[in-house]
């Protein structure tokens, strides 16, 4: 059985406006935590009454999918082209720090050196010593393990297999 189609247009009485209200928005929120469930959705879903009262849904925290929102571009009125100055802001600054990272590696094999200056040399020169340091020392340590490794096969083996007599 169908249920009747009703006019969408303000309820003029009071409390079966209040009555309409409640039972909407319950079954808005309804919908809401069955999309956040079913298709793992973050879901925010924020409603004032006409008496100014706030209710609000979340299945995570409100505050984290309000920061994804104010940071999610938003959609001009002119064109209907996306806003994409965030992202190319984000990939801006992504892009030069993927370069400055790139410029120290080159650096740090010795390349592009001509246009350090002496102190960023010395600096260059203190992170190569640091890291060489940090290298040999992990060096040394499989060499002490590997060197403990073989004597202890070398006295399993002389226990399995005594020495002719």
């Amino acid at each position: 059985m169908a249920r009747e189609k009703i006019e969408i247009k303000r309820i003029a009485n009071a409390p079966a406006r209040q009555v309409t209200f409640s039972k909407r928005r319950r079954g808005l929120f309804k919908k809401a935590q069955e999309l956040s469930i079913l298709c793992e959705a973050d879901v925010a879903l924020v409603v004032f009454s006409s008496t100014g009262k706030l209710y609000d849904y979340s299945r995570s925290s409100m505050k984290m999918i309000l920061d994804k929102y104010s940071l999610y571009p938003t959609t001009n009125q002119n064109d209907g082209q996306p806003n994409l100055e965030p992202e190319t802001q984000d990939i801006r600054r992504i892009k030069q720090q993927i370069e400055e990272i790139t410029q120290t590696l080159r650096n740090m094999h010795g390349e592009e050196l001509e246009e350090l200056s002496l102190n960023e040399l010395q600096q260059l020169e203190e992170q190569l010593e640091i890291g060489l340091t940090r290298v040999r020392s992990k060096k040394g340590e499989n060499i002490v393990k590997e060197i403990n490794a073989l004597q202890q096969k070398e006295v399993c083996e002389e226990l399995i297999s005594p020495p002719p007599y």
